[in-house]
């Protein structure tokens, strides 16, 4: 499974890159402290694969990087996706590197 770094998604963001950022937490968890990606909560994800781009890269996340490692492993098997990488650490790693 391909990881990128917060420091990565964060160049990503700070360079306006083409790319779409995936949230797999709950909406409560997203009400709490997000990083403006696309909430797609990880019971719903495979009744929204149609919302997941196939030509650009797709970061998807969670709060720690397990459920979010469950939803590529998912989207790659079931639906050959070839362009999703794992936020290392989810939101946590990139909120304690990043938030002031």
């Amino acid at each position: 499974m391909k990881e990128i770094t917060p420091a990565e998604l964060k160049t990503l963001k700070d360079t306006n890159a083409n790319f779409q950022l995936i949230d797999v937490r709950e909406e409560y968890e997203f009400d709490e402290a997000n990083l403006n990606g696309e909430l797609i909560p990880m019971g719903e994800i495979m009744d929204n694969v149609d919302k997941i781009s196939k030509d650009k890269q797709v970061v998807v996340h969670c709060r720690s990087g397990k459920r979010s490692a469950t939803v590529i492993s998912a989207l790659e098997s079931q639906h050959g996706f070839t362009n999703l990488y794992n936020l290392k650490g989810g939101i946590l790693a990139y909120l304690a590197e990043f938030s002031n």
